[in-house]
């Protein structure tokens, strides 16, 4: 567990993580500097601190992308990355300083609830 139930970020990890207990991992990372601010894995196989960089600059292109076609008004609200076995989602706060960073079954884990997980919590870390 890398997180204090002290602080807003620890907060929304432990709430996600009541809501989803079988989630695969779930990180609250800080979009300038691309650390983790709260983290928590089920596998042993996933770094969510790796992954909160990692997916940072993500975000970073996406917002480069968005900028360079000129796509004025629009933001990121998330980001879904499907894979083989695992759903990736990264939701973005509102003024977009922070996201969350959650991996979860695609099998055992519907997507619907996990965007609606994310959107729940996602103002408990502005």
């Amino acid at each position: 567990m890398a997180y204090s139930k002290n602080n807003p970020s620890g907060q929304a990890i432990e709430a996600i993580i009541n809501d989803l207990p079988s989630l695969v991992a779930v990180a609250v990372v800080d979009i300038s500097s691309g650390m983790a601010l709260a983290s928590h894995s089920n596998s042993p196989n996933i770094n969510p601190e790796t992954a909160a960089a990692y997916n940072t600059e993500v975000v970073k292109q996406k917002q480069k992308a968005i900028s360079a076609l000129k796509l004025q008004g629009e933001t990121i609200e998330d980001i879904l990355i499907t894979l083989t076995n695992q759903l990736h989602l990264i939701k973005l706060n509102a003024n977009a300083s922070k996201f969350i960073y959650l991996a979860v079954n695609s099998r055992e884990t519907n997507l619907a609830i996990a965007r609606e997980v994310l959107r729940a919590h996602v103002n408990t870390i502005n």
